[in-house]
């Protein structure tokens, strides 16, 4: 009796998704545990696989949307596993075997029938056709290739959706600083052997500025809101989200408690959250929940940019590339590293006076890391 093969809940808000792909072909074996389809929803990409074996029979196609619950194909039990097939024993040589061209006579030419002498032969000749009356000429046809059409995937569609949602229920707004990058590169250089030595990660930049962003939450808790309906929902804890760009679109996996975490297990949440975007594993437990989120467009190169806040959260730091660039420190112009800072912000519930606060906060810690590590 075949078995259906159901979509399985995936969280409490997730609904459906799109069928991104199907590991096997129509009629081919599977086993109990092998992963049938690659499902893509608003969140993740999530894995089904078969509850039992025999012959695949597949009822929705990729790219068509399915809901939790629905059959997208069957398992057709009573089909035995292909027999593994025998090498075919190789024919013996013949012996001395005349060619073949020698061994069979060439057919002899058909006769051609005479033709009877009192018969006339004739040449149809096709009629011209009448020229096409003239006809307005159209634009010509964009050559295939040029364009492809595809569609957009659930996950793609949320981005687009909650973007749009940003800018239309929030009063966003962007203040800018620098920060000076010289000490956290001299410190990072120090202590980066010993701090591989022990903890067998690398001590990254994106940990420092984690810690920054705590200290900043703690110091201007104004920020650390959102918005619920005609009420403001403070926060009292520090799970911090951080942008990671990937080949289905962006997601932001959260860094729980990053206020209770050392530098090493900061630098290890996000190696591991890497590590499950690119085999697909990552959950949507691990994107819920943050209350602050970081966005690195530096690591594209970006120099400047206006990041859109990730609703329902109200404020979101960019960071950018690092450059060489002179800066007035002590009456000389020196070359420092730079890297411009942007903070977008609800304005609705973070004040310009907390938003400037926050964002030189977070500037104090990066220029004087020192003060993170010893709580200052």
């Amino acid at each position: 009796m075949p078995s259906d093969i159901k979509i399985p809940a995936l969280g409490e808000s997730v609904a459906g998704g799109q069928i991104a792909k199907w590991h096997f072909k129509e009629g081919d074996h599977v086993k109990t545990g092998d992963i049938l389809l690659t499902l893509e929803t608003d969140k993740v990409a999530a894995e089904v696989t078969a509850e039992s074996s025999g012959a695949l029979h597949i009822g929705k196609q990729a790219g068509e949307d399915v809901e939790v619950g629905a059959v997208v194909g069957q398992i057709d039990e009573s089909a035995a596993a292909p027999a593994a097939k025998a090498e075919a024993p190789k024919p013996a040589p013949a012996a001395a075997a005349a060619p073949a061209a020698a061994a069979a006579p060439a057919p002899a030419a058909k006769a051609e029938p005479e033709k009877p002498a009192n018969v006339t032969e004739f040449k149809v000749v096709p009629k011209p056709e009448p020229a096409p009356a003239p006809v307005t000429k159209a634009a010509p046809a964009a050559p295939e290739g040029r364009v492809t059409r595809k569609k957009m995937s659930p996950l793609r569609r949320k981005i687009a959706d909650q973007l749009v949602t940003a800018q239309r229920t929030a009063a966003i707004l962007t203040t800018f600083n620098e920060c000076d990058m010289s000490n956290v590169m001299s410190l990072r250089s120090k202590l980066q052997d010993s701090f591989v030595a022990k903890n067998g990660v690398k001590l990254g930049f994106m940990s420092f500025f984690i810690k920054a962003v705590v200290e900043a939450l703690k110091a201007v808790p104004q920020v650390n809101v959102r918005v619920d309906g005609e009420e403001i929902v403070q926060n009292h804890f520090f799970d911090i989200g951080v942008a990671v760009g990937t080949e289905r679109g962006l997601i932001v996996p959260v860094l729980r408690d990053a206020d209770q975490k050392s530098f090493a297990e900061l630098e290890k949440d996000i190696l591991g959250y890497a590590a499950k975007s690119k085999e697909g594993k990552i959950q949507v437990s691990d994107l819920t929940g943050g209350v602050f989120t970081i966005s690195n467009g530096g690591v594209y190169g970006s120099l400047l940019s206006t990041p859109i806040i990730n609703p329902p959260q109200s404020a979101i730091l960019g960071m950018h590339s690092i450059q060489q660039r002179p800066v007035a420190v002590d009456g000389q112009v020196v070359i420092r590293p730079m890297m411009y800072l942007a903070l977008s912000y609800d304005h609705r519930v973070v004040d310009g006076k907390e938003a400037v606060s926050f964002l030189i906060r977070i500037k104090d810690c990066i220029e004087n890391p020192a003060r993170m590590l010893v709580g200052a």
